[in-house]
C-alpha cells in the first residue's frame, strides 16, 4: 500500500541525527541567497495561521529535529503558544494542523467536499500508489470515488463482511492455538502483537485473494507488505526536493522493493484469476473476494480501461496494509490495559458468561455473542480514544482556495488533523489520562462523540468523506479478538507484579515502546 503522506511515520523518530550538522551547513551556506530570490511582497502571502518563525529554505525542519522530541509531541507544546490552528513550514511543504473538535467539524464535516483531496507527493512514494491510485491516495474526483465506491459497496459493506465469518472464526481458533501452544512452551509468556498482528493478516489475505494459504506464505507476504511500508518513512527530500539527486540509492531500493511486491503478488493475482476460469479447481478458494470486484472494475473516466496488473497489486497491498497494523496494534494497547486494569478485565469476563453461559463458557463466543456485549462496546471505544492507531489522520487537502478560522487555506498547503490531540484533550474529556470505559456506556460524556456544532471528540479513524472505509471490518476484527482473548486466558504482566510501561512509539502506527509480552493462563 502507499499512502498519502502522513505525519505518522515522522512522530517517532522525525529525522535522522547525523543530518543536524547538513542542515546547520545548508542554512548557513545558501539561506541569505534563497531568502532574497524567495521574498514575496506581502500583499501576495496569504494570511497563514500562526506558528514559529523558521529558517530560509528549511522553515522549521531544523527545529523539529533539534528538539529531539517525537514530532507529536513537538506539536503539542506548540498548541499552548499559538492556538488549536498554527502552521509549520517544513522545508517546502506548508502544514497547517487542526486540534480543535469544531474547526475539524467545520472542516471535514460543514466543508467536506473542499477539504477532501490529498496533497503532492515525492515520486518515489507514487510509484507505489501507481500515480496515487489507491482510495486512501487519491486525489477527490473521479479515480477516488470509483475506487471508493467498489471497495465500500462491494466489499465492506455489513452484509458483504458477514460473508466472511467462517474465515474470521477459522482464524480465531488459529489464533488462540498460537497462543496456547506458545505460552506452554515459554512458561505461559506470550508476544501479543506479533501474534495478534499475524492472525488478522491471515482474515484479511484470504478477504482479499480469496484463497487460504498456509502460515509460511502469509508469513512471506506479510513481510512483502512490511519492506512497502518501511521504504515509504519519511525522508529529507520528501521536504526539500532539491536535495533528492542525493537519495539516488534510496530510490533504486525503493524500485527494487516495488518489483518484488509486483512479482509476489501477482502470483497470486493469477491464481485467483484460475480459480474463477475453472470453479472447484482450487479446494482453498472462497466464494468471493475484494481481488474478484477489481478484475473488470470500471474507473469512472477510464471505463475501457481496467485495472493493470500493477495496480491490482497495489489495490491489494492497500486492503492488506490497512487493516493490518491497526487491528493489531489497538490489540496490543487493549490487553495492556486490560492487564493494568483488572477490574476491567474481569468485567469483560463476567460480560461474556451473561451472554454464552457457563465458566468461560460452554461454547466459543462468536461475533453474533460480541453484538450484545456493551461493556467490552465501551472498553474499545475508550481504547481508541485513548491509543488512537496514529496521532495524525492521513494528511488532507483543499480542492480549492478557502478559509477556516479566519485564515487562509491555500491548495498546495498538507492540513493535518491532530487525532491524539483532540482526544486526549482536557477541555474535551474528563480525566483523559485515565482508562474509564464506563464514559461510553450510557449516559456518560462520550455517548455521543460526534455532534453538530459540538464538535468531533474522537476520530481514530477519520471523519467525513474520507473516513476510514475499513472501519467496519476493524471493529468488528478488535472485538472479536479481545472477546476471545478474555474467554481463553487470564492476563497478566510480564515479569509478574511489574507495572506496564505505556510509552509508545511509530512503526507505521503508534506501538508500545516495549512491546508487550504477557503471562497468560488457560480459564477452561
Amino acid at each position: 500500500m502507499a499512502s498519502p503522506f502522513s505525519l505518522s511515520s515522522l512522530s517517532s523518530s522525525p529525522l535522522s541525527p547525523y543530518y543536524h550538522l547538513f542542515f546547520t551547513l545548508l542554512a548557513f551556506l545558501i539561506s541569505g541567497l534563497i531568502f532574497l530570490l524567495t521574498q514575496k511582497t506581502k500583499s501576495k502571502r496569504p494570511n497563514l495561521p500562526p506558528g514559529p518563525p523558521g529558517w530560509p529554505i528549511v522553515g522549521n525542519l531544523f527545529q523539529v529535529v533539534r528538539s529531539g522530541k517525537p514530532f507529536f509531541e513537538y506539536v503539542r507544546d506548540l498548541r499552548t503558544q499559538y492556538g488549536p490552528i498554527l502552521t509549520l513550514k517544513m522545508g517546502t511543504r506548508t502544514l497547517i494542523i487542526l486540534s480543535d473538535p469544531k474547526l475539524v467539524h467545520e472542516a471535514l464535516i460543514e466543508n467536506g467536499a473542499v477539504f477532501a483531496s490529498r496533497p503532492r507527493e515525492n515520486p518515489t512514494r507514487n510509484i507505489f500508489s501507481c500515480n496515487k491510485f489507491t482510495v486512501n491516495a487519491a486525489v477527490y474526483g473521479p479515480v477516488w470515488r470509483s475506487l471508493r465506491k467498489n471497495m465500500v459497496q462491494n466489499m465492506l459493506s455489513s452484509s458483504r463482511l458477514r460473508e466472511f465469518r467462517g474465515v474470521r472464526a477459522r482464524a480465531m481458533d488459529r489464533f488462540i492455538e498460537r497462543l496456547h501452544a506458545e505460552a506452554k512452551a515459554g512458561d505461559g509468556v506470550v508476544w501479543v502483537l506479533r501474534n495478534a498482528r499475524f492472525a488478522v493478516f491471515c482474515i484479511l489475505v484470504t478477504m482479499c485473494f480469496g484463497i487460504e494459504m498456509d502460515e509460511g506464505t502469509v508469513e512471506r507476504m506479510d513481510q512483502v507488505m512490511k519492506s512497502v511500508l518501511i521504504t515509504l518513512d519519511p525522508r529529507i527530500d520528501d521536504f526539500l526536493p532539491v536535495l533528492s539527486p542525493f537519495f539516488s540509492r534510496q530510490r533504486k531500493e525503493a524500485l527494487r522493493v516495488r518489483a518484488e511486491q509486483v512479482e509476489f503478488v501477482s502470483r497470486f493475482i493469477e491464481q485467483r484469476r484460475r480459480a474463477l476460469a475453472s470453479p472447484g479447481s482450487d479446494d482453498s478458494a472462497t466464494s468471493f473476494s475484494y481481488l474478484d470486484t477489481l478484475f473488470h472494475l470500471r474507473i469512472e473516466g477510464r471505463e475501457d480501461s481496467p485495472p493493470s496488473r500493477e495496480e491490482l497489486v497495489t489495490l491489494c497491498s492497500e486492503f492488506l496494509n490497512g487493516g493490518t497494523d491497526t487491528t493489531g496494534t489497538a490489540v496490543e494497547w487493549g490487553i495492556a490495559q486490560l492487564i493494568a486494569n483488572p477490574a476491567v478485565q474481569d468485567r469483560i469476563y463476567e460480560e461474556i458468561r451473561s451472554v454464552v453461559g457457563g465458566d468461560g463458557g460452554g461454547r466459543k463466543i462468536d461475533e453474533k455473542d460480541v453484538e450484545k456485549m456493551p461493556y467490552l462496546e465501551a472498553v474499545v471505544k475508550e481504547l481508541l480514544r485513548k491509543h488512537p492507531p496514529t496521532p495524525f489522520s492521513l494528511t488532507h487537502a483543499v480542492t480549492e482556495p478557502t478559509t477556516l478560522a479566519g485564515y487562509d487555506i491555500p491548495t498546495d498547503a498538507n492540513v493535518e488533523i491532530f487525532v491524539s490531540g483532540i482526544s486526549d484533550d482536557p477541555k474535551i474529556w474528563t480525566d483523559p489520562e485515565r482508562f474509564n470505559p464506563t464514559r461510553f456506556l450510557a449516559g456518560g460524556e462520550g455517548e455521543q462523540v460526534q455532534g453538530g456544532g459540538g464538535g468531533i471528540k474522537m476520530m481514530p479513524f477519520g471523519v467525513g468523506r474520507r473516513i476510514c472505509p475499513g472501519l467496519n471490518m476493524a471493529t468488528v476484527h478488535i472485538h472479536l479478538m479481545l472477546a476471545r482473548m478474555v474467554q481463553e486466558f487470564e492476563w497478566s504482566a510480564y515479569p509478574p507484579g511489574t507495572e506496564l510501561d505505556f510509552a509508545g512509539k511509530t512503526e507505521f502506527t503508534v506501538v508500545m515502546k516495549n512491546t508487550l509480552r504477557a503471562v497468560i493462563k488457560r480459564r477452561v
